[in-house]
């Protein structure tokens, strides 16, 4: 399957497809208005783990927001008229994420959180008490649509964009029926929960104790965090490579497969998908990373569009996609 300068696969029926490069200088190749939602995990410019497609000139607030504003206008012009654009974030620099965005023309619309509490602190600790970061729990993901032409019925009708896909995307109950209104707040449960027995620093489990009825109130969408199994389904031909863990915490190092370093959990990327694009809708994803929104959408049944950078990563991203693909027969 080729990932340079040809798609994935090239048939009129391929479901998705990868391409390798910087996604400034492969997004010009894709026409105008011929997506229906970009879901994406870029960059955050705050030197995570020393690596190099986050650090560099990135770590400059004014660069960063620069950058941002130029992906993003590219996303802008390959987006459907009020397409959606849902984009993660660090609490440190979502400031500039959002008036990139801004800048580049989207409406912002949005802000969700996704609340995980597992997080490790990143700055070591010191015999005196003290320290200077806190432990991460969250992470931002903006909301943003492209303008709409008219109105909301009239865009639907053209374009059928505009909307978000409320019943698509409900939280179920417990007892059952058409399920809670999605919220701007989503839960992670811990990689080791299981039904019925959460691990005891699990966000979900705590929020729905405090009420002391048994009864679910936390009433938020919520899915377990990527466990390795996740992670590396379909890697299992990759090599075996040694990557830290929290290295400035002075954690210990492991052998992994996926060695992409921030893997968002296929459930929580699901709900996403199903939540701004319709069935048989195209989602690109400029910073493809292990391809985590690429599993998403060939699970889902929408089509899928990545870019990434790093050569490893696409080899990465292309078996999990790969993996999943087969899973539901495409």
């Amino acid at each position: 399957m080729n990932t340079g300068n040809q798609a994935a696969r090239d048939d009129s029926a391929v479901r998705w497809r990868l391409m390798q490069g910087d996604s400034l200088k492969r997004l010009p190749e894709l026409p105008p208005s011929s997506v229906d939602a970009v879901i994406t995990d870029p960059p955050y410019g705050i030197g995570f783990g020393k690596e190099p497609w986050d650090g560099g000139p990135l770590t400059d607030a004014a660069t960063f927001q620069a950058w941002t504003s130029a992906w993003a206008a590219e996303a802008l012009r390959v987006l459907k008229p009020g397409g959606w654009l849902a984009a993660f974030g660090s609490p440190r620099t979502v400031h500039r994420l959002v008036a990139g965005v801004e800048d580049a023309g989207f409406e912002v619309r949005d802000q969700l959180l996704w609340l995980y509490a597992q997080g490790v602190p990143k700055s070591p600790p010191r015999r005196d008490g003290l320290g200077s970061t806190l432990k991460p729990a969250y992470e931002p993901v903006l909301l943003a649509r492209k303008p709409m032409e008219g109105t909301l019925d009239a865009n639907l009708a053209a374009h059928g964009t505009g909307a978000l896909q409320i019943d698509a995307a409900r939280v179920p109950r417990q007892e059952g029926g058409r399920g809670f209104w999605p919220a701007n707040v989503a839960l992670s449960h811990g990689p080791r929960c299981r039904r019925g027995h959460c691990q005891p620093d699990c966000p979900v489990a705590l929020i729905d104790r405090r009420a002391h009825t048994g009864r679910e109130i936390s009433r938020l969408f919520y899915a377990s965090k990527a466990a390795r199994r996740e992670r590396e389904a379909g890697c299992e031909a990759l090599p075996l490579t040694e990557v830290a863990i929290y290295p400035r915490g002075g954690g210990a190092a492991r052998l992994v497969r996926n060695t992409h370093p921030t893997v968002k959990p296929l459930a929580l990327m699901r709900w996403l998908t199903r939540l701004l694009c319709t069935p048989g809708g195209t989602v690109l994803d400029p910073f493809t990373g292990s391809g985590s929104t690429g599993a998403a959408c060939v699970l889902e049944g929408r089509r899928f569009i990545g870019i990434e950078r790093e050569a490893s990563y696409v080899e990465v991203a292309r078996a999990r996609i790969e993996h999943w693909a087969a899973e539901t027969g495409q």
